[in-house]
């Protein structure tokens, strides 16, 4: 294939093209002047004096064009015209230094100054006062010097702020100021930011113009500044902005970071963006967790726990990044120390993302680090657990023998969210006598100082883990403390009084030793609240087979809300024979209001039907959270034979036919096992 012909037209250099705009701007102008005056000699001695001052302009680009070509061609283009349009305003302003002035005194790029003597006064000084005697000592300032002392000055003065108020209001300070803001369109862009962050904490008052200069400024040069220079900004100043309602300029300043997020290229600058500026704007967040999912690789133990700790903070379940940040802590060596277990296990929590794979190493990593964890530390790590119902069975043994051997010296607040942890996840220490006895004679002096809330969860706890005595049952069943969780709306307090009810349970079901103070009938009432709640897939389908094999209506009743506190799936009575016998034909001892008093017949059984959820369960197990297996022991203990119908059992069956039959068989099992005791 021939080559194609090259270019062969000409192309000027900058100064070529200055020298044949003049020429031509000469031959148009002597045509205009002898047409417009072509009867006189007006023309001719107008055209005359254009001819001469282009001579000099000729002779002018010709002695700096070494100078021109040095500056660049857009910055020749650019002084040509400026020049050529001078010269027509103002034709007697011509000397013989003129244009290689504006080629010095206009330039595009300011070469940074070489270092001076006085860089090295501003670099050195130790006293605020130093820096400033250095504007009045003689020194030649350029136009980044006046910026580059107040920023030392405030370094200077963060190390004394005693001094701050009395050396803001100097004069000199303010002859300092004034110079910086007559310089501001100066300075250089890293030195620009630098300055605003240190004006901001010199805390200068609102209607100071130097100050509004300052963000003026940063705000025209916005999309000039590099990325690091606005990433600089938001970790240094965001705080400022916000407490000086410098609304527009953050509002750009986040604008400028999310449309130009593609252009972050280390992880320390995505971190502190996430951590500093994420919350702030929801479409900026989105673009930095892209990147961070881009970047992840780069990353370092810390880089990781700083990230978690954000989404954590902003609470933030971005599954995608969860599950890549996850991966990396599992497959490279890191070494993680106590720290950064502890903030890991608090992200996850906090989240409520569990990975087997993780917690299996931060469990394992943690076990040898017990002995040396502060009181804080060993509530922080159970809680963190207990919220993505990880049991770890060496841990925590290792955490009750840890809290058993320094139970004199550990705070209250702390020892409750260890008995709330163990409750949920169900776990009972090995030398549980010993634990819990700790416990007991720490709450016998202190539990009526905890807040009423608290010590309802404390007690609730213990119920769980059959572990509550009985004057701590007194203590929170008492008029005193339950009636001001009876009318209240609030969730919190809804969920408080709920375990109350539990508590109330306990005392009648498990103590019976136990008669009084307990909840006034009319709490025990069922609230509406009880009842709304969104139905699972294995709810309804379990609803609909046990409707196809009662046949009816009157047989069976679904969504029981009983006085303990606890709502049942479905409740069905069985005659000796195992027909079923219509519910409303006979008293139930379990509701708080009863419409029948007429006993069951002799041999008759009551049914519940109890469903369990994938959530109702300890992670990778099938051993009910502690609430969940307190449930199924008060409905024991009330007298019902419980159907379990856990999910893990409901999903292999895959007919109506297996369904029925599954149940029916869970009947005869239940009444089997009821008989033979």
């Amino acid at each position: 294939m021939p080559s194609q012909p090259r270019d062969r037209r000409w192309h000027p250099e900058p100064s070529g093209c200055f020298v044949w705009g003049t020429l031509w701007l000469c031959r148009v102008s002597w045509n205009h002047f002898l047409g417009v005056f072509p009867c006189c000699n007006q023309g001719a001695t107008m055209a005359a004096h254009l001819m001469k001052r282009c001579t000099c302009l000729l002779r002018e680009a010709a002695r700096v064009a070494p100078v021109m070509s040095l500056a660049g061609r857009l910055q020749l283009a650019a002084m040509t015209q400026r020049t050529v349009t001078f010269s027509a305003t103002s034709p007697s302003s011509y000397s013989s230094g003129s244009l290689s002035e504006l080629v010095e005194k206009e330039p595009v790029f300011t070469p940074y100054p070489e270092h001076q003597e006085i860089d090295q006064l501003i670099e050195k000084a130790t006293r605020p006062e130093e820096l400033l005697e250095i504007p009045s000592g003689g020194h030649r300032l350029h136009q980044n010097h006046a910026a580059l002392i107040l920023i030392q000055f405030s370094r200077l003065l963060s190390e004394k702020p005693e001094f701050k108020a009395s050396l803001i209001q100097d004069a000199r300070f303010q002859q300092l100021l004034q110079l910086a803001n007559n310089q501001i369109t100066s300075v250089w862009h890293g030195t620009l930011v630098k300055l605003l962050r240190s004006l901001y904490s010199l805390a200068l008052p609102r209607a100071s113009k130097e100050l509004q200069s300052v963000e003026q400024e940063v705000r025209w040069r916005m999309r000039r500044l590099k990325y690091k220079h606005l990433a600089f900004l938001a970790e240094t100043s965001t705080t400022y902005m916000q407490e000086r309602d410098s609304r527009e300029l953050l509002a750009e300043l986040l604008v400028n970071l999310e449309r130009r997020w593609a252009e972050i290229e280390d992880g320390r600058t995505l971190v502190a963006l996430m951590m500093k500026v994420g919350h702030l704007s929801e479409p900026l967040m989105n673009r930095l967790e892209d990147k961070c999912l881009e970047l992840v690789e780069q990353f370092g133990p810390d880089d990781l726990r700083k990230v978690l700790l954000t989404l954590a903070v902003q609470n933030r379940r971005s599954v995608p990044l969860l599950r890549a940040i996850s991966y990396h802590l599992v497959q490279k060596p890191f070494t993680l120390t106590k720290g950064i277990l502890m903030d890991l296990a608090y992200a996850y929590g906090k989240l409520g993302f569990h990975q087997t794979q993780i917690f299996q190493r931060l469990t394992a990593d943690l076990l040898p680090h017990v002995s040396s964890l502060t009181h804080s530390e060993v509530a922080r790590c159970c809680k963190s657990l207990a919220f993505v119902k990880c049991l770890n069975l060496p841990l925590f043994e290792a955490i009750a023998q840890h809290i058993s051997n320094k139970a004199q010296d550990i705070p209250l607040l702390h020892l409750c969210n260890v008995v709330l942890a163990f409750a949920r996840l169900n776990f009972h220490p090995e030398q549980e006598d010993r634990f819990f006895s700790l416990v007991h004679k720490k709450l016998a002096s202190e539990l009526a100082g905890l807040s009423p809330a608290l010590q309802v969860d404390v007690v609730w706890a213990l119920c769980v883990l059959q572990q509550v005595q009985e004057i701590e049952l007194r203590t929170v069943l008492s008029s005193g403390l339950h009636t001001q969780f009876l009318d209240c709306k609030a969730p919190k307090d809804q969920n408080t009084f709920q375990k109350l009810l539990h508590i109330n349970a306990t005392a009648q079901l498990e103590h019976p030793e136990y008669t009084s103070p307990l909840l006034p009938d009319l709490a025990l009432v069922p609230r509406s609240t009880a009842l709304d709640k969104k139905v699972t897939p294995l709810q309804k389908e379990l609803q609909e087979t046990l409707k196809g094999l009662l046949g009816s209506t009157d047989k069976g009743c679904f969504e029981v809300d009983t006085q303990y506190g606890w709502v049942l799936d479905a409740e069905v009575l069985l005659d000796p024979e195992g027909q079923f016998l219509p519910l409303r034909d006979f008293a139930a001892p379990h509701l708080a209001q009863s419409p029948r008093s007429q006993p069951l017949p002799s041999g008759a059984k009551r049914l519940a039907f109890l469903r369990w959820e994938f959530s109702n369960f300890n992670s990778r197990s099938k051993d009910l959270l502690g609430r969940f297996f307190m449930k199924r022991r008060h409905m024991l203990a009330a007298g019902f034979l419980v159907i379990d119908v856990p999910y893990y059992e409901w999903l292999d069956l895959k007919s109506e036919w297996q369904k029925g039959a599954y149940l029916k068989d869970k009947m005869r099992k239940a009444v089997a096992e009821d008989l033979a005791k």
